[in-house]
């Protein structure tokens, strides 16, 4: 999978303090993609836009 065009944000969620922080690519066509921000070269995982709708979902509505 070809992700040079992935355009990272980093998720509202993560803490301000630089600590916990995750950074999030949904523009590429059929999948989304998170990382660590402290450590981008170590690796992303990736997930289909339905399962990645239905965790943020989930999480959400614990808080």
């Amino acid at each position: 999978m070809d992700l040079s065009g992935a355009v990272w944000r980093k998720s509202t969620r993560s803490s301000q303090n630089g600590g916990a922080c995750v950074e999030v690519a949904d523009n590429l066509a059929g999948v989304i993609l998170v990382r660590d921000t402290k450590n981008r070269s170590g690796g992303t995982l990736a997930f289909a836009p339905e399962s990645w709708r239905a965790f943020v979902a989930q999480v959400s509505s614990r808080r």
